[in-house]
């Protein structure tokens, strides 16, 4: 095995599911699924695919889009499908889909999408490198080839909140 062969994984090698269903106290006064809820398992699931991929610890680093497609309800059955999309020299960029399913017909729809970076770290808390990721079948290929887009749009918007933050620590004296 080459070192370059060494240094890649498959997206398929560190997807990560989770299956859970949704209660009366997952749920909002609308009766749909509290955000939060739904945020707190989705970088739960994130986290576990990218440690599986870089074998060290990891931290979130941003949490760039949830977007809810359809209202999730009570009594819900949502399996959340996490893959690392792309990866740079030590971060990572996770998709989550968040999937109703609905066992009784058979049917999977696709209820909310979320992407996050995350970073692996050594012992220390430094950065260190995770292995390049590649995609294998149509949809895996899809979401690596469009992950540039994302990373740029990412990189904007870090910026953006950097001068954001000079800005507000000018005016109101804030430290950061």
């Amino acid at each position: 095995m080459t070192k370059e062969q060494v240094n890649k994984k498959a997206m398929s090698e560190s997807k990560s599911i989770k299956t859970s269903q949704v209660y009366p106290q997952d749920t909002n006064h609308l009766h749909t699924m509290f955000g939060g809820i739904l945020m707190a398992n989705v970088d739960e699931i994130a986290a576990i695919t990218a440690v599986k991929h870089a074998g060290n610890s990891v931290v979130t680093a941003s949490t760039d889009s949830v977007d809810f497609l359809l209202p999730i309800k009570n009594g819900d059955i949502l399996s959340y499908e996490a893959m690392v999309s792309y990866t740079g020299s030590s971060s990572m960029e996770i998709c989550v889909q968040i999937i109703i399913e609905d066992v009784f017909e058979g049917e999977r729809k696709l209820a909310a999408l979320s992407f996050l970076t995350f970073v692996a770290l050594d012992e220390n808390g430094k950065p260190v490198r995770v292995p390049q990721v590649y995609p294998e079948d149509k949809v895996e290929k899809w979401f690596h080839e469009t992950a540039p887009q994302r990373v740029a749009r990412r990189k904007e918007r870090r910026d953006e909140s950097k001068n954001t933050i000079e800005y507000l620590s000018k005016i109101q004296h804030i430290e950061n």
